[in-house]
């Protein structure tokens, strides 16, 4: 494999790292809604908001994982190189 297949890995291992980072971030705004929410009380919004925070969460896991497996792979191709 070339060296322009190891840099093109590295660009969409930061792309993960993106994605990972958005989805974080989402999770962030989740909870601002859901804490505004105390005093003002929907369940519904609420409903809402708890599977949204779920479903980001698990996001969050399956790209961290997809990171970790998809770096040994750029590690272990980057070690050719050395």
């Amino acid at each position: 494999m070339s060296e322009e297949k190891l840099e093109h890995m590295r660009k969409i291992l930061n792309k993960l790292e993106d994605i990972k980072n958005s989805q974080e971030s989402c999770i962030d705004k989740i909870n601002h809604v859901i804490t505004d929410l105390f005093s003002q009380p929907d369940s519904k919004l609420e409903k809402v908001m708890e599977d949204a925070h779920q479903k980001a969460s698990d996001n969050v896991d399956m790209v961290r994982e997809a990171i970790e497996e998809y770096q040994i792979r750029v590690n272990k191709l980057s070690q050719q190189f050395e």
